[in-house]
């Protein structure tokens, strides 16, 4: 189960590489979060993971980053950018199912 994990977020990180940006999402806040920022630290955690376990106050920003798609992706009103940010979305909930495994 681990090893699949491990697998899947390296495949969705491949896959999050060769999708474009959403265009206009730029210095763009939604729900006070800045989208470039929410997108990059999506992926800087997966990469984390990947590497070795995160130390605590990574685990935790992880844990709280999954939370934040709850609020933005509702409030999205793009048909590609909703489908870009569950996607990355995605990505994070992958990273935090690992750190939980890790830790049992």
């Amino acid at each position: 189960m681990f090893e699949e994990k491990i697998e899947a977020i390296s495949q969705v990180m491949a896959e999050h590489m060769a999708m474009p940006f959403p265009p206009g999402f730029r210095g763009l806040d939604i729900e006070g979060q800045d989208m470039v920022m929410l997108d990059a630290d999506a992926y800087g955690y997966a990469l984390g993971v990947l590497k070795g376990p995160l130390d605590e106050r990574r685990g935790e920003g992880l844990v709280r980053l999954t939370a934040v798609f709850e609020k933005v992706l509702p409030a999205i009103d793009d048909k590609y950018a909703t489908r870009y940010y569950m996607h990355v979305r995605d990505m994070a909930v992958l990273a935090a199912e690992v750190e939980t495994l890790r830790q049992k």
